[in-house]
C-alpha cells in the first residue's frame, strides 16, 4: 500500500498533482484513489450549513473555523480528522493500493499520519507568487502558514507550469514504484 500526502497552500496545485498521480497509477494497473482530511468538514458544510458543494465557492473561513477553532481548540479533538481519514483507509485498503491525500496543511496531521503509516510520503507543492484570492484573515490562518514550517518533506515540487508539475509527479511515481512510466 502506498500513501501520499500532498501539502501546500490554497491554490498550490495539490489537487491537480493528486489527480494526475491517480491517473498514472491507474494506468500502471494499481488502483488509486483521492482522499481528503477535510471530508467531514465539507460534509458538515453541505449537510447542515447550506453550502451547495461548488468548490469554486469553498466556505474556507467556515472550514478553517470549524476544523481548528471548534474541533481542535474548543472540543479538544485534536485527532478527529486524522482518525476519520485512517478509518477510511482501513476500509478502502481492501479496494485500493494507492492513496493520495490532497489537502495536507498542519504539522500535527503530518506527524500523526506518518506515525500511523511509516511508509507515508509527504510532498510539498509550492507555487511562488500565486494570488490565491484568500482574504488577509484566511491567508494568516494556521492552515495556510504551517506548511512552510515543516522540515521533513520527502519531496518538494515547484508548481511553475502544469507540465512541470506533471513531470515532477511522474518522477515521484517512478521513484516510489521503481518502474519507468511513459
Amino acid at each position: 500500500m502506498k500513501i501520499f500526502l500532498l501539502a501546500g497552500k490554497a491554490g498550490s496545485g495539490k489537487d491537480l498533482l493528486g489527480n494526475y498521480m491517480k491517473e498514472k497509477y491507474n494506468q500502471l494497473g494499481e488502483k488509486a484513489c483521492i482522499l481528503h482530511i477535510t471530508t467531514p468538514l465539507y460534509e458538515y458544510a453541505r449537510n447542515y450549513f447550506s453550502w451547495n458543494g461548488d468548490m469554486r465557492e469553498k466556505p474556507r473561513e467556515f472550514l478553517q473555523e470549524m476544523g481548528v477553532e471548534m474541533i481542535q481548540k474548543t472540543l479538544h479533538k485534536d485527532t478527529f480528522l486524522i482518525d476519520r481519514l485512517c478509518e477510511d483507509i482501513d476500509i478502502l485498503k481492501h479496494y485500493f493500493s494507492v492513496f493520495i491525500i490532497t489537502d495536507g496543511r498542519l504539522i500535527k496531521e503530518f506527524n500523526l499520519l506518518r506515525k500511523r503509516f511509516p511508509s507515508l510520503k509527504i510532498i510539498y507543492v509550492k507555487r511562488e507568487n500565486y494570488d490565491n484570492q484568500l482574504s488577509p484573515k484566511e491567508k494568516e490562518h494556521v492552515t495556510e502558514q504551517e506548511v512552510e514550517k515543516y522540515n521533513h518533506y520527502d519531496y518538494v515540487v515547484e508548481n511553475t507550469t502544469r507540465e512541470h508539475l506533471y513531470q515532477e509527479g511522474l518522477k515521484i511515481i517512478e521513484k516510489e514504484s521503481e518502474v519507468e512510466v511513459l
